[in-house]
């Protein structure tokens, strides 16, 4: 399991003192600030985060020691990482994204892969994950619920994909369904 965990990305700027906002990845959108100090991916920088509201469906936030809206624009893509250990305990079934990224994808059964996890997606109807099927160029876009993904088995590697509208070409041209 990953030792950070990732709470949200910067997605856009907000007015002219620095404020961005940002897609949360938290169970409550607004409890981005409640964490302690975030990390961008590698770690290089640290965040001071405030919550100011929301946004739209984003929410608005004031980083310590980012004034104008050009140093903000720079943190444009910027994805905010915490310690898993300054996140609240996961009750049965809930899952951290970043522990189901590079998951192997299976269809119907676990001896059955047909790609991987490369992220999630949500475009305001609900979460969508991602799959890089094996041997594929483009990725395939799947609703993130139970009745798409029956089975999540983060101890062997795998998750259990069920859904008769995703295809998968296989090598002889024939697709599974």
């Amino acid at each position: 399991m990953n030792e950070r965990i990732c709470i949200g990305k910067i997605v856009a700027v907000h007015g002219i003192r620095g404020e961005v906002k940002v897609q949360s990845q938290t169970k409550n959108p607004t409890d981005l600030d409640k964490f302690g100090v975030a990390e961008n991916k590698d770690a290089s920088r640290q965040f001071s985060l405030k919550v100011l509201g929301m946004s739209s469906s984003n929410v608005r936030v004031k980083i310590k020691g980012v004034e104008t809206r050009n140093e903000a624009e720079t943190l444009v893509g910027t994805e905010l990482y915490v310690p898993r250990d300054a996140l609240p305990e996961l009750e049965e079934n809930e899952f951290y994204k970043g522990d189901i990224v590079g998951l192997n994808v299976c269809l119907k059964t676990p001896d059955n892969k047909i790609g991987s996890v490369v992220g999630f997606e949500n475009f305001g109807a609900g979460e969508i994950i991602e799959i890089k099927l094996t041997g594929q160029k483009e990725t395939e876009l799947l609703p993130f619920t139970e009745q798409y993904v029956p089975t999540i088995d983060i101890e062997h590697g795998y998750i259990i994909v069920s859904s008769a509208t995703m295809v998968y070409a296989k090598d002889d041209d024939e697709d599974i369904k």
